[in-house]
């Protein structure tokens, strides 16, 4: 079967094969049921059914198969292939028992062009986690604008910038040495979606504020949802061993950028991962934990976006 053609405006993800999409899958964890349900209330308080999702920058499909429990029909979407095909190996079904479809195809064409197309005024939900950052967000609400039925919600969230919990040891001085490795190395490989996450989406643009405004969406009962760092918006304990917390970072568009750019580096104490996870551990250390028993806990400030279509 051919692949629709397309392009995206994304570069780094879009570009990953399947080993670099098993190892984000393996290093990204799933959001938090609290999360989860928090969308799908915000839904169908609103009038939303529970019919199709069309879940976009699907990746290994995990948000696809968390809500498509509630959903008759589902349909993940990624750009890139090896998110594609690792989001496939995982499956999922749908509240009918239905397998959910992972397939080719960008935020902008939102499956209007892949086998078995996305129809007009067909989905109920379209939801975008950690995602809506990389869209040519004018083109998406465009064609979310013809895909949705009317009373449909569209919901985006980001868990912006993860800081360092003031639990941990000797929190203050850590934070401080992550904002220096960061902007000392980071920065330079900062593109716009990186800035829109750090700002909490305060500046994505929404249908009544773009150049040319998009109609059918109501920004009345639109809302946003800002998720304090004392509610938890991933699944698992934010406590993790250094180990892991370089496979996390790893998976960041930035330090992915920066290690392509500089490939003789990985692996070595030169790697950033490498200079990260040393800077914890000396400040670690100096706060009196031992070694090898070196842990570090995240604090996520996430926000969601609910954005309804007319009815």
């Amino acid at each position: 079967m051919s692949q629709p053609s397309f392009t995206t405006t994304e570069k780094t993800f879009s570009s990953y094969n399947q080993e670099q999409g098993k190892a984000y899958a393996a290093a990204r964890p799933d959001y938090h049921h609290a999360l989860y349900q928090f969308i799908i209330d915000q839904h169908t308080a609103t009038k939303g059914q529970l019919h199709t999702l069309l879940d976009v920058g699907t990746g290994p499909g995990n948000v696809a198969r968390s809500l498509g429990v509630h959903f008759a029909h589902v349909v993940g979407l990624d750009p890139s292939e090896g998110m594609v095909s690792t989001a496939r190996s995982l499956g999922g079904t749908t509240s009918t028992s239905e397998p959910i479809r992972f397939e080719l195809s960008t935020a902008e064409d939102l499956g209007t062009n892949i086998p078995q197309p996305v129809q007009d005024a067909s989905v109920d939900l379209i939801t975008a986690g950690n995602a809506a950052h990389w869209f040519d967000m004018p083109q998406f609400w465009s064609t979310a604008a013809r895909v949705l039925k009317p009373g449909g919600s569209v919901i985006l969230w980001t868990s912006g910038r993860t800081g360092i919990h003031p639990s941990v040891p000797n929190s203050a001085a850590m934070q401080a040495e992550m904002d220096r490795i960061e902007e000392e190395y980071l920065v330079p490989f900062f593109v716009p979606g990186n800035w829109l996450t750090r700002n909490r989406y305060s500046d994505l643009p929404l249908p009544w504020t773009l150049e040319t405004p998009i109609a059918g969406f109501d920004e009345a009962t639109s809302s946003r949802k800002d998720w304090g760092m004392e509610t938890d918006f991933y699944s698992i304990n934010p406590e993790v061993n250094l180990d892991f917390f370089e496979k996390i970072i790893a998976t960041g568009s930035p330090v992915t950028r920066w290690r392509q750019a500089h490939p003789e580096t990985i692996g070595t104490e030169r790697d950033v991962l490498k200079i990260y996870r040393r800077a914890i551990e000396r400040l670690l250390h100096e706060a009196g934990v031992e070694k090898g028993k070196e842990m570090v806990k995240g604090a996520t400030h996430g926000v969601v976006l609910i954005v309804k279509k007319k009815i």
